[in-house]
C-alpha cells in the first residue's frame, strides 16, 4: 500500500556518482503516492556524468519520475550547480514535469519558497574549478566511506561517515552551513515567506529562524549519499524522512507501472540533455 503524500522534497541525488544511493531511493519513490514532487537540484550529476557508468538503477529512478509526472503528480525539477546545464530549458514542460530555477508555493496559506541553494555558494559563482575539484575529492570519499563501511557491516558494526565527521568537527564547515541557513532564512523574512526550502549542503533540517523582522520555517532536504533523506509535507505538519528509519518497512523494487523503455534508449535522451 502506498502512502499518500501532499508533498515531497528530494535533492542531492547526484545520479551518476559512485555514491549515489538509487536503489534505496528508488525503493522510498515506489512506496509513496505524492500529489507534488520537487526535485531540489543535484538530481543528476553533470558536473560527473560519463556514459560508462550510469547504471540500471539510475535510470530506473529517471524513469519512476517520469512515471509520476505522466499521472496525477505535479513534478519540479528545481536545477542546482551539478546540474545547472539544465538551466538553458528553464521553463520547459512535459506533461506535468516543469524545470526551473525556483518555485513559489502557497500550502494551507503558508507562502513556501523553494529553491537549491547554491546560489549562496561564492565558490561556485566566482571559482567554478575550484567547486568541480572538490566535488571529485568528495565522490572519491564516498567510494573509500563505502568500501569502509562494507567491512564495518560484516564485522557487525555501525557504519561510519568521513563526511558527517569532517562537517561535524571542520570550524568554517561548521560555520559555512550556519550561514548558509542564517542567510536563506534572513532573505525569506525579508521577503514574508512562512518556509524556505533548500537542498545543497547534504544537511537536513527543519527549524525556527526568528529575528526583528519576523521569523520563518528552514527547511533542507538533505540528500541521496550519506543522510538518504527528503522533506515531506502532509496533513499540515512539515517531517524529515529518513530511509534508515524505515527501509525495513519498504517493499524490494516494484514492476514499473509505466510502458517500458529501453535503458539505452533512456541513457541516450540523458546524453542528449547534458
Amino acid at each position: 500500500m502506498k502512502r499518500n503524500v501532499e508533498l515531497v522534497v528530494i535533492s542531492d541525488v547526484h545520479l551518476g556518482t559512485y555514491g549515489c544511493k538509487a536503489k534505496e531511493l528508488l525503493r522510498y519513490l515506489n512506496s509513496i503516492q505524492p500529489k507534488t514532487l520537487v526535485l531540489n537540484g543535484d538530481i543528476i550529476d553533470i558536473w560527473q556524468f560519463k556514459k560508462s557508468y550510469f547504471p540500471k538503477p539510475h535510470l530506473k529512478v529517471i524513469r519512476k519520475i517520469l512515471s509520476f509526472a505522466t499521472k496525477n503528480t505535479d513534478v519540479y525539477y528545481i536545477t542546482g550547480n551539478h546540474d545547472e546545464m539544465f538551466r538553458k530549458f528553464t521553463d520547459f514542460e512535459l506533461g506535468k514535469l516543469k524545470v526551473c530555477n525556483k518555485i513559489c508555493l502557497t500550502i494551507d496559506q503558508k507562502k513556501t519558497w523553494i529553491f537549491h541553494g547554491d546560489v549562496f555558494d561564492a565558490s561556485v559563482q566566482h571559482s567554478k574549478w575550484i567547486a568541480k575539484l572538490g566535488g571529485k575529492g568528495y565522490d572519491l570519499l564516498i567510494i573509500i566511506n563505502n568500501v569502509v563501511n562494507w567491512f564495518l557491516e560484516k564485522m557487525g558494526k555501525e557504519k561510519y561517515s568521513f563526511s558527517k565527521k569532517i562537517k561535524n568537527n571542520v570550524k568554517k564547515a561548521v560555520k559555512y552551513i550556519g550561514d548558509f541557513e542564517l542567510t536563506a532564512s534572513e532573505l525569506a523574512i525579508d521577503n514574508q515567506y512562512d518556509y524556505v526550502v533548500c537542498g545543497h549542503i547534504h544537511q537536513p533540517q527543519i527549524r525556527e529562524v526568528v529575528n526583528k523582522k519576523g521569523s520563518c520555517t528552514y527547511l533542507n532536504s538533505g540528500d541521496w549519499i550519506e543522510n538518504l533523506s527528503a522533506l515531506e509535507y502532509h496533513d499540515k505538519e512539515w517531517k524529515i524522512f529518513y530511509y534508515d528509519d524505515h527501509k525495513h518497512l519498504l517493499k524490494d523494487d516494484e514492476a514499473e507501472e509505466i510502458q517500458e523503455m529501453d535503458n539505452s534508449e533512456l541513457l541516450k535522451i540523458v546524453t542528449n540533455f547534458t
